[in-house]
């Protein structure tokens, strides 16, 4: 007996006194329907499984501090244009606008109705159309006419001056169309005014005006002051006044010339100049010193 039970405790070991065995378990075979043998576990079992891997979730106190910088958003991006603008600004931007595009399409309706064949709107607000669109948007189809104009129409002009020592003179002509003519030649990108404004105003004076030049209609008076500003304008740069001096007086001419025909041609036309000259304009004494009131 005492020889069975000490072998007993040799081959269980320390398991037989009630100690851990420190030998490893050995998983029991399955049966051969897949079900673990008894005592056994199956495979797979959580009991089997290898621990998780750490995560700092599980436990919140051991977690490492997170960066205050990478809790932070990023910078929003920086704004430009109307957005950059104060709530007030952007109002009065807002405002500006609509009102260029109420006046751009008061204009752009004006000058359809003063084109477009005759209606009842254009003949109901006729003297409306007119005053908007004379003398700075005339309109006209003079260049696609059955018969162009063949003619070089030059525009000058010459003033009395009151010297600071209060005499005065007369200058010269001065020979506007051959300014802008000369600061046209060679530019490819001339200015609308250098083109346009001269001839336009001489033709807005000519069409309102007899061979008397005395004015017809009620859009003579108009064109008269259109023209004159103009001329007080080009003098003013010219400093036709000099030093001390002040613009007392205005006359303006034309010299028109027949363009000579082609060499081809067997027409003839004479060449010598005509000039038509109009009255000395006093000018107000806004205008005196170069102002356009």
């Amino acid at each position: 007996m005492d020889a069975y039970d000490k072998g007993s405790d040799a081959r269980q070991g320390g398991a037989g006194r009630g100690l851990p065995d420190p030998r490893p378990a050995t998983p029991a075979p399955a049966s051969p329907t897949g079900d673990p043998a008894p005592g056994g576990s199956a495979p797979g079992h959580p009991a089997d499984r290898p621990p998780p891997p750490y995560s700092p979730r599980e436990n919140p106190d051991s977690a490492p501090s997170a960066d205050p910088a990478s809790l932070t958003a990023p910078p929003a991006e920086p704004r430009s244009g109307v957005a950059a603008l104060s709530l007030r600004y952007q109002i009065g931007a807002a405002a500006a606008l609509a009102l260029v595009a109420v006046a751009v399409c008061v204009h752009l309706g004006m000058t359809f109705l003063h084109v477009a064949p005759s209606n009842t709107v254009s003949k109901q607000h006729r003297e409306t159309i007119e005053n908007w669109i004379y003398p700075e948007f005339e309109q006209n189809w003079k260049l696609f006419a059955p018969n162009p104009l063949q003619q070089n129409i030059a525009v000058q002009v010459r003033a009395e001056v009151l010297t600071a020592d209060g005499a005065s003179r007369t200058t010269g002509w001065y020979d506007l169309s051959a300014q802008d003519g000369r600061a046209i030649d060679g530019n490819p990108a001339p200015s609308h005014t250098q083109q346009n404004e001269l001839r336009r105003a001489w033709d807005f004076f000519v069409s309102t005006h007899d061979n008397d030049n005395r004015p017809v209609g009620h859009r003579g008076a108009l064109s008269e002051a259109y023209l004159r500003r103009i001329m007080v304008m080009r003098l003013d740069r010219a400093d036709a006044a000099g030093p001390g001096g002040t613009l007392a007086r205005v006359q303006v001419r034309s010299r028109t010339t027949n363009v000579p025909p082609p060499d081809w041609s067997d027409e003839k036309i004479s060449t010598t100049p005509v000039y038509r000259t109009l009255p000395w304009w006093s000018l107000p004494d806004d205008e005196t010193r170069g102002g356009i009131g």
